[in-house]
């Protein structure tokens, strides 16, 4: 990468048109201009010096987004003064929305970083139930990509904790345990699956992301586990039975074949073929025989099982073809 000698930031900025009122579009291919004439510490530095000169929204987000495609450590307290609204941050925006995003951009910028200088700060905006719910999640999940295992009690403290009001919230803590892939959490996971208080019926979400982070968690399964993923598959909600479903595959207990089969007679059609396409990449073509043979089965089950083993068909004639 050749490098410039002339690395005077005002005047780059003049010619980036930066903190002026001319066209977006102008700005952003003059900013484009600069990527292969610097090192990327000098990018970051330059992009972080606009940043604080620019007035437009979309400029500016376009610059985080740039710094954070770089991943260049010193861009580290930048985004932490943003995440935590130092230097008056907060009067540079119109309006609390688009602080937020700003916010938003940089906690997800940080979790890039995979500086774990960075947590602390993440857990103090995550707690702070006065803090704006998107920043929060930001942060749990921030904390879940950082892969700390420090997160962990942490992130259960979030989604055990009754008084917690936001359930999404609670969904990037859920999210964010998956990620950390530490077995601590499967308790608390499961406990989300097995109530049934107002707030988990009402929002769903919930217990989906319970079941997919359980499946990432969970390689041996307990009885416990499989209970609540059973009981699950016959919720209310057909996306937790659909998720009851992938997890049940995923994990490939000795009683999934027979759960997910239970599942060929749902009421909803959408159920029905997930659970087919489940069993057969558990089982290969002998569900698919069973399931068209059968007068048992319902219509749609056996719609979907023709349509697999047709794929199925295909593919190996295009094997031979190849081969051949």
């Amino acid at each position: 990468m050749a490098e410039s000698s002339a690395f005077n930031l005002t005047e780059l900025a003049n010619a980036c048109y930066i903190g002026t009122s001319n066209p977006r579009e102008d700005k952003i291919q003059a900013i484009k201009m600069l990527e292969n004439n610097y090192s990327e510490e000098q990018l970051t530095t330059l992009y972080i010096y606009f940043f604080n000169l620019e007035t437009d929204f979309e400029i500016q987000k376009h610059l985080i987004k740039l710094i954070d495609k770089i991943k260049h450590p010193n861009s580290f307290d930048f985004f932490i003064n943003i995440l935590m609204m130092k230097n008056d941050i907060q009067h540079r925006f119109e309006s609390e929305e688009k602080l937020v995003q700003i916010r938003v951009l940089a906690t997800k910028a940080l979790a890039n970083l995979k500086n774990m200088e960075a947590f602390n700060i993440l857990l103090y905006c995550l707690n702070s139930k006065d803090e704006n719910y998107k920043v929060r999640l930001a942060c749990a999940e921030a904390m879940g990509k950082l892969g700390d295992k420090y997160a962990v009690t942490p992130l259960i403290n979030v989604v055990s904790d009754d008084d917690e009001k936001s359930v999404y919230v609670k969904e990037s803590a859920v999210k964010a345990l998956g990620m950390l892939g530490d077995e601590r959490a499967v308790d608390t996971l499961v406990n989300i699956l097995e109530s049934k208080r107002g707030l988990i019926d009402k929002f769903t979400y919930l217990k989906e992301r319970a079941i997919e982070s359980l499946s990432k968690i969970t390689t041996t399964p307990s009885q416990k586990v499989i209970k609540a993923l059973k009981t699950n598959l016959m919720d209310a909600s057909s996306q937790v039975r659909i998720s009851a479903i992938s997890a049940l595959m995923d994990l490939n207990h000795p009683d999934s074949v027979e759960l997910i089969k239970s599942t060929l007679f749902d009421e909803d059609s959408e159920v029905i073929e997930n659970a087919v396409v489940a069993l057969y990449n558990l089982t290969g073509c002998d569900i698919l025989f069973e399931i068209l043979n059968d007068e048992k089965y319902p219509q749609c089950a056996k719609d979907k099982a023709s349509e697999i083993y047709k794929e199925y068909e295909s593919d190996n004639d295009n094997d031979l073809s190849d081969n051949g």
